[in-house]
């Protein structure tokens, strides 16, 4: 029987086991799926030996994203644009790197909860791994703008530059998180969290009117998700959580590796009662 694991450090709060054992079992496909901790200097003993005992797909969480892309003899399209990966597919001696992060979060966005990107101006808070699979496919569906804000403006910087010569990329722009304002109120039409921080470090707070009138969405899920709830108290349009993204980026991953797209509303509905979902 196929095998296939989620890898992390930590990895016990992962859902991916209860996600991909409800596609398995609708659609019909037999394999295994486990989590499994691994030590945060294990990862290239830990894929060596999953790829010689004939396993047949990884998906990969923090701390392992950049490791995972390293490691691939062969990158997607979307996945060598982020220079992350979050999804290993074993085919023979060949280990295929994919990001469907990015696939994820648009799909949730647009048709879960019907956000159209198209001519917006977009704010996503954070540049850090979460950030970096979203971009490129932010970027295919034309908002306006969208801009990158970070404690250190290098870090925004750096991944903008990553993304140097792609397409709209000059829709794409940095600037330092302690610059957003009062005065910025009104300004984006969606306010993405990237980061898994809470509301205030180092001294920088988020100005309450960011939220207002805004569609805000907290890549992060349940409890962990302190930005969607305090994006609902400042009075944003909408306010969501990331478990939708979480669902729909793993039925990406089920489709790459068994080809057959899984139905996702059934488990989302599921998981949205077991862990609170802010919605």
């Amino acid at each position: 029987m196929d095998r296939y694991c989620v890898i992390g450090n930590p990895i016990d709060h992962s859902l991916s086991p209860q996600i991909h054992q409800e596609f398995a079992l609708q659609t019909g496909e037999l394999l295994t799926y486990e989590k499994v901790q691994v030590e945060l200097t294990g990862f290239a003993e830990f894929l060596k030996d999953f790829v010689h005992s004939g396993g047949s797909g990884l998906n990969i969480t923090v701390p392992f994203k950049v490791e995972a892309f390293n490691g691939a003899t062969q990158l997607h399209e979307l996945a060598n644009i982020a220079n992350a990966v979050n999804t290993l597919s074993i085919e023979g001696e060949d280990i295929i790197g994919f990001n469907t992060d990015g696939l994820g979060f648009i799909r949730d966005l647009t048709q879960r909860h019907g956000f159209d990107l198209t001519g917006k101006s977009v704010l996503i808070l954070g540049a850090g791994g979460a950030c970096r699979g979203i971009i490129e496919p932010l970027l295919s569906t034309n908002p306006a703008q969208v801009t990158i804000a970070n404690r250190t403006l290098a870090n925004a910087q750096a991944l903008c530059d990553l993304f140097s010569g792609r397409q709209r990329h000059d829709s794409l722009r940095c600037v330092d998180l302690s610059v957003l304002a009062e005065s910025d109120a009104g300004t984006y039409d969606l306010v993405v969290n990237s980061t898994s921080l809470g509301l205030s470090a180092d001294g920088v707070d988020l100005p309450a009117s960011l939220a207002k009138g805004s569609f805000c969405y907290d890549m992060s899920y349940g409890d962990k998700a302190a930005f969607a709830g305090w994006a609902k108290e400042q009075g944003a349009l909408h306010s969501v959580d990331g478990l939708g993204m979480l669902v729909e980026q793993a039925a990406e991953s089920f489709n790459i590796w068994r080809g057959v797209m899984p139905r996702t509303e059934k488990i989302y509905q599921s998981l949205k009662k077991q862990v609170g979902a802010q919605v």
